[in-house]
């Protein structure tokens, strides 16, 4: 080394570290923000004498982090970041023959493995901010498990955190040993300022930092989840803050210079407001941050099996990031922390976020297994198993794609999407574009897809795709080297592949189940897989008829559509032919009580076309009728009086006795269509009325069916000869009748051998309830005269014996007329 390395409090554990890197050849190392970890350790480690002439391998979770340890671990050695300590990301580098400390991205690394399994002059691979639990540190550190167990168990491996349960990742190691470090910080004090129910983040953070400006020293670092909020902040505060302040921006989708302006400190004499995302967590210090302003919120991306999207969620940050973000505003001196919400919500915040591989789409994983040879993930040793349901849709995903074959290994196309290192979907599209002439194409959309920002954040594809060809500036002219080179990689050499398709019908390769349909209501579009989306009607998309959508954010169906390209209804059925299906689509319509029958054309959940057929007959509507009871419920049977009644029957009969009387409740008669109702339909697409009184009583064994009308009647015979329906719609039958016709009935009405008495309701001459009684003699004994005083004197015309087990029945006004 040209010079000696600073102290730092991660010194103190340089002899812990060593010992453990010596004696068990891994470790874990706990230590707080600023320790020092990220940039003094790997330099101590160049002297090991274990690594010989090896390297040492620094993973990061993010290119801003890895550019900027990179850059400054050069400095400490008086050099420029290529020659001992370079640095290695898509589209960027800077390394030489010798480098000896290399600086790379979690996925680099996958690639480096799988380009050369036994990790050949590699000495040491340390895994810097492990805490983040990336998808790609996971596999990283699986793959590295593998390869230190069975073809290199020299390799060191060191994995380092801040905020880190230390001991169950070592546990995943074979137990290896855990240094916990010291950290340098100042403190810091932390401040709630609850935004108001009603206020957007982005108004409440433009708030905060004009305030801040305005009462307290130092530059300010506002975490916001996402690009568009930053953006929409920095138009608010606009001109609204003192001249000698600058606003920068920073977020992933930047180029490599603007975000090296943004981590750079205030020119002297002037103060910086730092606009970040996530990205400003962890690995970064930023000179002269003294403010931390903090939204409480991510955005993290969630993936969905059901549908195979994978969609943007803003969600409240966990504690170990907003400890994480407060941290950094003690690094140069005493700090302030000013969170955006109330104090005792912070105990509900969780503990950590939710670990990417538990959340993520899993098929760039399942396919860089099967390249590792594992057709298998779970098989590999993970801190956290992939969860199932994913697994299982990455390998649907991949046989769809002809990547894998059915046993799970690598196809020919398969190997060939892998070399591409691109999400798998937009592999397949440039594999597929080759064919067509289109590699270099369909290579530059898979960037401004992977890239953000690249070629602007227009929703149009096709708009943003051109904007990224005419762009003379660095990261553009990097990225289209990479296309070239994506493009030679699938098999487009020379003149071929430099056909230019617009980018709908390039993604119908990368994503069939996406293509959506307008839904007639301007900038409303239903998905072939069955979600819906929307585009802002102020833009040119939402007047298309079709589109294929690259992009959404938000839930069900009223997801916002991100990216998106126009695509005709031509090009759909002349590229998705094997996917468009033509079937009978039989179905109930209310109005008329029937079945109809359309044939439609679908893509998925997308009609394309409708053509009305006969109504089915035989076999086939009987099969609808089940059907459309299932999906609309029992009424729209033709349920006549008789039928409803004799449901009510049986219904009480299996109340009261059980088995072997049927359950006729809703639940038991929709699970059980094919038993009671499919043998007596006719085969024909309208029901006749009598059809479930049979069905009904299909139900109740032949022995039983004489029983139905003898222990549960449809009629009582009152004294005057009337023969009076009885109700079952209640706990027990009633009897409504009007009191008159049982005078002289010494006996209560009784059913079922006289073993059930009916609730009698006793009618006024005007059909209303006078009363309800289940003792119809004790009635006539007793409340029989407060009820014959009063219906005298409203009915005179009608009888009214002072003694009615002495009177006559009768149906009529007046006695001696009936």
């Amino acid at each position: 080394m040209k010079q000696a390395l600073p102290i730092l409090p991660v010194t103190e554990a340089f002899p812990a570290v060593d010992d453990a890197l010596v004696n068990t050849g891994q470790e874990v190392l706990v230590a707080p923000p600023g320790a020092g970890k990220s940039t003094l350790l790997p330099l101590h480690l160049l002297r090991a004498s274990w690594r010989g002439g090896g390297q040492i391998l620094l993973l990061e979770p993010r290119r801003l982090a890895a550019r900027a340890v990179a850059r400054r671990m050069a400095a400490l050695l008086g050099e420029k970041a290529g020659q001992t300590v370079g640095y290695r990301m898509r589209m960027e580098q800077a390394v030489s023959a010798q480098t000896r400390i290399l600086v790379i991205t979690e996925g680099v690394f996958t690639r480096m493995v799988l380009d050369d399994p036994a990790l050949k002059g590699i000495a040491a691979v340390i895994f810097d901010e492990f805490h983040e639990r990336s998808l790609d540190a996971d596999f990283g550190l699986a793959l590295a498990l593998d390869i230190r167990g069975a073809l290199r168990p020299d390799l060191r491996l060191l994995v380092m955190s801040a905020t880190l349960d230390g001991a169950r990742v070592a546990a995943l190691m074979d137990d290896a040993p855990v240094v916990t470090g010291t950290g340098r910080g100042f403190p810091v004090d932390v401040r709630y300022q609850p935004r108001k129910a009603d206020e957007r983040i982005e108004d409440a953070v433009a708030a905060a930092v004009r305030q801040a400006l305005a009462q307290e020293e130092g530059s300010i670092l506002a975490f916001l989840p996402g690009q568009r909020e930053i953006e929409r902040v920095k138009a608010l505060l606009g001109e609204h803050v003192p001249a000698n302040v600058d606003i920068t921006p920073l977020y992933g989708a930047l180029d490599a210079a603007m975000q090296d302006a943004a981590i750079r400190p205030a020119v002297s004499g002037r103060r910086k407001v730092v606009l970040a995302t996530s990205i400003a967590e962890s690995s970064l210090t930023i000179a002269g941050v003294r403010i931390v302003i903090d939204s409480g919120l991510a955005r993290v991306p969630v993936f969905e099996p059901a549908t195979g999207l994978t969609r943007l969620e803003t969600v409240r940050a966990s504690r170990a990031s907003v400890e994480q973000r407060a941290g950094r505003a003690g690094r140069d001196r005493a700090g302030l922390a000013i969170r955006l919400w109330h104090a005792g919500q912070t105990a509900a915040v969780p503990p950590h976020s939710v670990p990417e591989i538990l959340a993520a789409d899993l098929s760039s994983l399942v396919l860089d297994c099967a390249a590792f040879g594992v057709s298998e993930p779970a098989g590999l040793r993970f801190l956290d198993t992939p969860p199932e349901p994913a697994l299982q849709e990455a390998h649907a995903l991949l046989l769809r794609l002809e990547a894998l074959d059915e046993n799970g290994r690598l196809t020919q196309t398969g190997k060939a999407m892998r070399k591409l290192s691109l999400p798998v979907q937009l592999a397949h599209m440039v594999t597929n574009a080759v064919q067509r002439g289109a590699g270099l194409i369909a290579a530059q959309l898979a960037l401004v897809l992977s890239e953000r920002g690249l070629g602007g954040m227009d929703v149009d594809l096709d708009r943003r795709l051109a904007q990224f060809r005419g762009d003379k500036g660095e990261r553009a002219a990097r990225a289209q080297r990479l296309a070239r080179q994506i493009a030679a990689a699938a098999g487009a050499g020379g003149a071929n592949g430099k056909a230019v398709e617009p980018a709908g019908s390039l993604l119908l390769d990368a994503w069939p189940d996406r293509v959506a349909k307008a839904r007639g209501e301007t900038g409303r579009f239903v998905l072939a897989n069955g979600r819906g989306g929307q585009v802002d009607t102020a833009l040119s998309l939402s007047q298309a008829g079709w589109l294929v959508v690259a992009e959404l954010a938000g839930k069900l169906n009223n997801a916002r559509i991100l990216s998106a390209a126009v695509v005709d209804e031509e090009t759909i059925r002349e590229r998705l032919a094997p996917e468009i299906s033509i079937a009978a689509d039989y179905f109930y319509e209310p109005q008329s009580r029937t079945l109809r029958c359309q044939r439609q054309e679908r893509l998925g959940a997308i009609v394309l076309t409708v053509r009305q057929l006969p109504a089915p007959a035989g076999e086939a509507a009987d099969e609808a009728w089940i059907a459309a009871v299932k999906n609309h419920g029992l009424d729209i049977l033709p349920w006549t009086d008789e039928a409803r009644n004799l449901r009510r029957r049986l219904y009480w009969l299996h109340k009261g006795l059980g088995e072997p009387w049927p359950d006729v409740s809703d639940t038991a008669l929709l699970a059980a269509l094919e038993v009671w109702l499919l043998p007596y339909l006719n085969g024909a697409a309208r029901l006749g009325p009598s059809m479930l009184v049979n069905a009904l009583m299909g139900l109740v064994p032949y022995a039983l069916q004489r029983q139905v009308d003898v222990l549960a009647p449809t009629h009582f015979t009152v004294p005057t000869g009337s023969r009076i329906a009885i109700r079952y719609d209640g706990e027990a039958p009633v009897l409504s009748v009007r009191v008159q016709e049982l005078f002289g009935l010494a006996k209560h009405p009784a059913i079922a051998s006289d073993s059930v008495p009916l609730v009698v309701e006793l009618l006024s001459p005007a059909g209303r309830p006078i009363q309800i009684t289940g003792d119809l003699p004790g009635f006539w004994r007793g409340s029989w005269r407060d009820v014959l005083a009063d219906m005298r004197g409203r009915y005179p015309k009608h009888i009214w014996p002072d003694d009615p087990l002495q009177a006559a029945p009768t149906r009529r006004a007046k006695p001696g007329k009936n």
